[in-house]
């Protein structure tokens, strides 16, 4: 590796290029929002009380990135504080608004008050941390998602990711037609859990394998092409995307969610159904594999085998977080409720694993990947209309989820795409 282009950015020697999408769409430092505040400066004798009943009297609610405390160097090597008194305008936005507490404070320690500005919200970037400290200091927490590879990836997990990727885009045009791809991992293991293409108009057909490669869709031949001018949001997302953007890819199910309203009469019910989305279809084949290689009591082997055949052996070790992992002894004696038998070691989910895509999902897919408690996603392309991870909406960011994963996108070297089918309709400028 040549090592970190910057805080979010891994390169390889081989072109490969990882960058990780923040839960919040980055704003350029010197565009950053803010906010008037009453300053003050103070007797550093006097710093701890007066900040204490700052803290008590008038609370910087919705500013708890903000330092309250400001500290520079004058001349002769003497340091002067300041701090923050209050906002400077009131609840009903009325300006130059002091309470009075603030302002006992305020004449009690003979304060000479002034107004100045500070950033607005909590920056998602070093960049945008020191840009805002340029006007008051505030404090910095780089994302980690209490895992792995947010801010550089290893040699080693880097060549997997790339592998892994290089997977799901030999499997977009396994088809008849380029279309999305889904690859579920084990990170602990690196093994392929489960994978899947888009299969809308194959949920029927019969598979080969356990990633179900032959599943293709042929989705609405008149649908609306991807608005590439809606990159101009993010400038991450641009980072050498430029034609992939500029076909419709009619086929990718997440590019065009609503096109099967298009070609709803033209095709036998039985044979297809719009909800099946790669991402979709990789789940259900990951599920079959825990009914396969963790039955239950009065669940017959074949009910898992008809539809799925192991990729992983059977005794390939599972780090993810378990059900029921601290069991005591008198309940594993309860094996049996209601004819099933309770497995303690059945993995929950897909927890802990990770998801490749060669197109960004969309709400649907991003929102399934949620529910299973997915470590983290990686895509390829952008999905300028209708992206959940970046490219319109972030659902990584949203708070009132119960889970959130880490998002990144994977840019790959021209000569990965010139080597497989999908280079003529997806090269990177």
């Amino acid at each position: 590796m040549n090592g970190s282009v910057d805080e979010t950015s891994v390169v390889s020697s081989e072109g490969w290029t990882i960058i990780h999408i923040p839960e919040k769409p980055p704003v350029l430092p010197h565009l950053q929002a803010t906010v008037d505040v009453l300053a003050s400066a103070i007797e550093p004798k006097h710093a701890n009380t007066i900040v204490r009943k700052l803290n008590h009297i008038a609370t910087l609610e919705g500013l708890r990135h903000v330092k309250r405390i400001r500290k520079t160097c004058v001349d002769g090597g003497k340091s002067q504080l300041f701090v923050i008194l209050c906002l400077a305008s009131g609840n009903d936005g009325e300006s130059n608004f002091v309470p009075e507490d603030v302002l006992e404070l305020v004449n009690t320690y003979q304060l000479s008050t002034f107004t100045t500005k500070v950033c607005k919200h909590a920056a998602s970037t070093k960049e945008e941390w020191e840009e805002q400290c340029k006007l008051w200091p505030t404090s910095f927490h780089p994302p980690t998602y209490n895992i792995d590879g947010i801010t550089g990836f290893s040699e080693e997990d880097s060549s997997a990711v790339f592998n892994f990727m290089k997977l799901a885009v030999r499997m977009a045009k396994s088809g008849t037609s380029v279309v999305n791809a889904a690859v579920i991992v084990d990170p602990s293991t690196r093994q392929v859990v489960a994978s899947s293409c888009d299969s809308v108009l194959s949920c029927y057909a019969p598979t080969e394998n356990t990633s179900r490669e032959s599943g293709s869709s042929n989705q609405a031949e008149g649908s609306t092409e991807v608005d590439a001018t809606k990159l101009d949001k993010d400038p991450i997302l641009m980072v050498k995307a430029s034609n992939e953007t500029k076909k419709s890819y009619k086929d990718v199910c997440c590019l065009h969610p609503w096109g099967w309203l298009e070609r709803q009469s033209q095709v036998d019910p039985d044979t297809w159904h719009p909800l099946r989305h790669a991402a979709i279809v990789a789940i259900e084949n990951s599920a079959a594999r825990d009914r396969l290689l963790f039955p239950v009591s009065g669940q017959s082997p074949d009910f898992a085998q008809e539809d799925y055949k192991v990729f992983s052996p059977a005794d390939s070790p599972l780090k993810r977080q378990k059900m029921n992992t601290h069991v005591k002894h008198d309940e594993r004696m309860d094996h049996h409720r209601n004819g099933l038998q309770c497995d303690s070691t059945r993995p929950y989910l897909c927890t802990g694993y990770d998801i490749y895509f060669v197109w960004e999902p969309c709400i649907m897919c991003a929102m399934a990947i949620v529910h299973q408690r997915v470590r983290r996603v990686f895509y390829a392309f952008p999905n300028p209309n209708d992206g959940a991870l970046g490219s319109v909406h972030r659902l990584q960011g949203e708070r009132s989820l119960n889970h959130h994963y880490a998002v990144f996108r994977v840019l790959l070297p021209e000569e990965i795409l010139e080597s497989e089918a999908i280079a003529t309709t997806c090269k990177i400028d």
